[in-house]
């Protein structure tokens, strides 16, 4: 039903895809029934600087900026090249003013507020999404009409793989192609013959991992006014039901550490015990 339900929403919208890549995020939207337009990239010798596009003719923009500035993988000082590209995303969504924009990055980004849209933003990892990968990654949402989405997620997968990250191709203990493409949702890989071996790990590992993009589109094409929804206190996007106000144990934990970070209460002894993991 949600499947269907999320299919007739979204066969009536267009999308502008920004930052695309290779455009999994994109791929996966239009495997739900969005129509997808691709906007310019530096793999295709194009630069989001010098995009523009006409007023009302989207129904939505999704894109990930770059995030090297916000990784916690970072070794180096941010470039500020990060927050040049966030300006990007709210400059286009601006000029567009579609009804509603998806943006994904890393956790650490800073908020995107867009003036004129309502801000949601959650976390969802690939072990989530059908995917043996422990891949984490961050949505923001904004909704001319305030909007929300709640994200369907699948039971968690326990023993996923690590993440796949674009920088693969070069380490000697890389996994096979195929098997990094499945990872991100190719389950039959992709050819890329033009790239050099580091070049195809790089543009697959940028991508949002198709089923995770598949289950963002589903919530995107079924996304309700915040009035008609009662959503998770923590933020995860998930659905309340009777009268919680947490959907479940992970979400207690997550605001317990939140407490503990901000110095509320005392830790909690399975806080401790789950930051020594």
């Amino acid at each position: 039903m949600i499947v269907q339900d999320a299919r007739n929403a979204a066969l009536s919208q267009l999308v502008l895809s920004i930052f695309p890549g290779i455009d999994l995020f994109g791929t996966g939207f239009e495997q739900v029934g969005f129509s997808v337009v691709r906007g310019p990239d530096p793999l295709t010798g194009g630069d989001i600087r010098r995009f523009h596009t006409v007023p009302g003719r989207f129904d939505g923009v999704i894109g990930g900026p770059p995030c090297p500035d916000f990784s916690r993988a970072r070794r180096s000082e941010p470039s500020g090249y990060g927050l040049e590209m966030l300006a990007e995303f709210e400059r286009v969504v601006l000029e567009a003013s579609p009804t509603w924009w998806l943006m994904e990055n890393v956790s650490g980004v800073p908020d995107v507020v867009i003036p004129g849209y309502s801000h949601q933003r959650l976390d969802i990892n690939a072990s989530e999404c059908g995917l043996s990968q422990n891949r984490l990654r961050h949505f923001q949402f904004g909704h001319k009409h305030g909007h929300v989405i709640s994200p369907v997620r699948l039971p968690r997968i326990a023993d996923a793989q690590p993440c796949c990250v674009a920088s693969e191709g070069g380490q000697m203990d890389r996994r096979g192609w195929l098997d990094f493409c499945r990872l991100q949702g190719l389950s039959d890989g992709i050819e890329l013959p033009s790239f050099t071996q580091s070049g195809r790990y790089r543009a697959v590992g940028n991508g949002v991992p198709i089923p995770m993009a598949i289950i963002m589109a589903q919530a995107v094409a079924l996304s309700r006014p915040v009035s008609s929804v009662r959503l998770c206190f923590c933020g995860c996007g998930r659905e309340l039901t009777g009268r919680a106000s947490l959907a479940n144990a992970a979400c207690r934990k997550r605001m317990q550490r939140r407490r503990d970070s901000a110095g509320v209460t005392d830790q909690a002894f399975v806080t401790i015990e789950q930051s020594q993991l």
